[in-house]
């Protein structure tokens, strides 16, 4: 049979290539938001218990571990939507047995991966905790939360990534509710641990490690009753050839969030350092820097989730040649971003007192700095949901090296250089002037990039037709 004779019977006999795109895009989006947004929290709840127990120092202290996390959102995205971008688009040209293979390799990287990282973070703790910015008065703190914490890294890698396997396999609710549990788990027992206990960092960690091994158990036990193909041990063996084309187009998410992290390490001693020199000193620009990081993640995690959700509908529409559900559901994957987007800017010009007085109370020179930073470093929040939606659609359609250029933009080519170049000039001040520079131009460029892709995509849809 012809490849589009097939991709055609596939198409129809699939709902990613019958059902409307809104409806899709609802069934899809709105539980991997959901998923991505209770990810977010797990790091927001200890922040808050926290900083209304230990206080100002205890909030540092997880802004210094809070690398350690984006590496492991790292190696899940990568090997998770690497993984589902392979499964969806194989599975839209008719071929089930690659489709299997992709889904069985991605779970080996998943699981290896995880071990290898808590080992190594365990041996090298110390140091990586000096690295990534902590002061004499932090690393008491970032010691105790990082070496209990990472205990859970090979479950939380195992659930943010196979949540993506899951959602390619048509079961978004399930891959909701596997996050939602463990993030449920340690919201009841973060205030448990903490105040009734009185473990104080020990505590959070442990409420936080304890949930992510019931949501890794529960994706676990799916993902040995795969629907759509079946998964057995032949499917996990690893294969040089299926690793390499699951990390090709993953690697575009995982060097978002690796740039993300590196980001984060240069501007925790950045801000160390100038800090030092400043009004503020060291400790409130880092407890503040770590508070609004993870305020922000929220809203990415819901431009995250979104793009996560429409990555299945448009490989598969892609491998099925289904060039016109292609494009609707990037264009209205982009408004919805959109709108989250706005909403967001709103709320951290209009109210960032209020949002850091959420996570306890400080001087009036910490939160003036805290407002200050909200501002200036957040202005062009209406326009980030533009480049990881972009990013995440070039991974989708296969063409990787775009979306891992597109993923790079904002955080090396543009911000790292401006965290270490404008402070010089404007001590801490440019710290907060970095981002809106580098917000404003990688918006720009994917835009640049996505039109002459959908005029591309317009182009084949006509031949097509």
């Amino acid at each position: 049979m012809p490849t589009t004779a097939l991709s055609s019977d596939t198409a129809q006999s699939n709902p990613l290539g019958s059902v409307p795109v809104n409806r899709l895009l609802a069934r899809f989006g709105i539980p991997s938001i959901i998923a991505m947004l209770v990810s977010a929290l797990y790091n927001i709840v200890d922040q808050f218990f926290i900083g209304r127990s230990v206080g100002m120092l205890g909030n540092a202290a997880t802004n210094v571990a809070f690398p350690l996390t984006i590496t492991c959102t790292a190696i899940s995205l990568m090997c998770g939507i690497g993984g589902a971008a392979n499964f969806n688009l194989t599975m839209g040209q008719g071929d089930k047995e690659n489709a299997r293979h992709f889904a069985g390799n991605a779970i080996f990287m998943l699981a290896s991966i995880g071990v290898i990282l808590c080992l190594v973070v365990r041996m090298f703790l110390d140091p990586l905790m000096n690295l990534f910015g902590a002061t004499p008065e932090v690393l008491e703190y970032s010691l105790i939360y990082t070496g209990i914490s990472s205990l859970g890294f090979p479950f939380l890698i195992l659930t943010t990534g196979g949540s993506n396997l899951i959602r390619a396999d048509g079961s978004p609710k399930f891959s909701m509710l596997c996050t939602l549990a463990g993030a449920v788990i340690n919201t009841i027992l973060d205030p448990l641990f903490i105040f009734t206990f009185h473990m104080g960092m020990a505590g959070a960690a442990l409420a936080t490690i304890i949930g992510q091994i019931v949501s890794g158990i529960m994706v676990i036990v799916y993902l040995t009753r795969f629907k759509t193909v079946h998964l057995g041990l032949s499917a996990l063996k690893p294969s040089l050839k299926h690793c390499r084309a699951i990390a090709a187009l993953g690697m575009a998410p995982f060097l978002n969030q690796i740039a993300m992290m590196i980001v984060q390490i240069v501007m925790n001693n950045v801000l160390r350092f100038y800090g030092g020199q400043s009004q503020y000193g060291s400790e409130i620009p880092l407890a503040c820097a770590g508070i609004i990081s993870k305020v922000n993640m929220i809203f990415f995690s819901l431009v995250l989730g979104l793009s996560q959700g429409l990555q299945p509908i448009v490989s598969f529409n892609y491998g099925a040649r289904q060039f016109k559900r292609v494009r609707e559901a990037y264009l209205k994957a982009v408004m919805i971003a959109t709108i989250i987007s706005t909403l967001s800017f709103l709320c951290f010009q209009l109210i960032p007192r209020q949002i850091i007085a959420i996570f306890g109370s400080g001087s009036e020179e910490y939160f003036r700095f805290a407002e200050q930073y909200f501002r200036i470093f957040l202005f062009f929040t209406f326009l980030n949901g533009l480049q990881p939606i972009t990013a995440n659609f070039f991974t989708s359609i296969g063409k990787a090296s775009k979306g891992i250029f597109i993923s790079l933009t904002r955080q090396i080519l543009f911000l790292l250089p401006l965290i270490l170049i404008l402070p010089v000039f404007m001590g801490i001040d440019g710290i907060m002037y970095s981002a809106p520079v580098a917000d404003l131009t990688a918006a720009v460029l994917a835009f640049v990039f996505v039109v002459r892709e959908l005029k591309k995509i317009k182009k084949l849809e006509t031949e097509h037709h």
